[in-house]
Parts: structure tokens; sequence; C-alpha cells
């Protein structure tokens, strides 16, 4: 009597793809769903060396499998993508806006105390443009008595007329 022997493997993939868009978050509470393509690969293997009842290596069984999947997700709503587009280009204003006027103001404290920024270091050029506005006057009356040209001359008829001075 003969016996049958054999090995039987069994090898699955599970794709764990929920549907998730892909999600770009802007700011508090503002977030938006876009369209995504995924690829997910894989790679199943299996090497198996089997051993009869006395230990000894009967074969080498090499069994390898390869594949992957693409999966697009579109909004249906593409109206409401570009609206939180357009929320989010606020936001992004303000975040700079915000930027901006803090930076003006730990600017302006430095001066107030005494304080700058070494002129040549790498972060010089933060507080570079923030001068007292007495300083911004004092340049504008300057820039503006440098570039006015002198009155032309009077007429002769102009210095005869009392009026006119």
């Amino acid at each position: 009597m003969a016996a049958a022997t054999g090995n039987v493997t069994n090898q699955a993939v599970q794709f764990q793809n929920n549907g998730a868009p892909s999600r770009q978050v802007l700011g508090p509470n503002i977030s938006c769903n876009g369209a995504t393509m995924t690829f997910s690969p894989f790679y199943m293997g299996n090497h198996t060396t089997p051993y009869d009842e006395h230990m000894d290596q009967q074969s080498y069984t090499v069994a390898e499998n390869w594949g992957g999947q693409i999966n697009f997700m579109v909004p249906l709503d593409g109206s409401i993508v570009e609206r939180c587009k357009s929320i989010g280009a606020r936001q992004e204003e303000k975040m700079k806006l915000d930027y901006e006027l803090v930076r003006v103001l730990k600017c302006g404290e430095l001066q107030q105390k005494g304080f700058m920024i070494r002129p040549g270091t790498r972060v010089y050029h933060m507080c570079s443009d923030v001068i007292p506005i007495s300083a911004f006057k004092k340049e504008v009356a300057a820039a503006q008595a440098k570039q006015l040209p002198p009155p032309p001359p009077k007429k002769w008829w102009q210095k005869l007329n009392p009026l006119n001075k």
C-alpha cells in the first residue's frame, strides 16, 4: 500500500481600503478631501523544506506571488472642494499676516529696550525693515527735499500783483 503525502499552502491578500480619500489639513477645523490614487503592491512568498519522519530533507518548494492594486477615489461634489480650497487660502493669508504682525511687534519691543540684531547675522533681515515712525518721517522729508525742484522764477507781471506771492 502506497502512502500519499502532500502539503497545501493557503495564501490570501486582503486590502484594507476603506475608501478614505486624501485629506489635507489647512488649519484648525479646515480639512479638505481631494482626489486620490493609491497603489498597493504585495508579495507573498513561501519557501518550504519538508522533512520526513526521520527528519531527512525530502524536497525544497518555492511559491512566490507578486501583484498590486490601483484605486482611484474622486469626490463627487467638486464645488465643496473649491470652497474648501478658498477657505484654506484665506487661512494661509491670515497666518502670514499674524506672522508679520508678531515679527514687527517683537522687533519694536527689542528696539524700545535698546537692543538690535547685529547686521550680517543670519536673522538680521527679520528686523531690518522695522523703524520708528519719526525716523520714517525724517527719511520721507529728506527724500522730498532732494526731489523737489526749486520754484520757477516769477514773471515781471507776477511781481507787480501784491496778491500773488
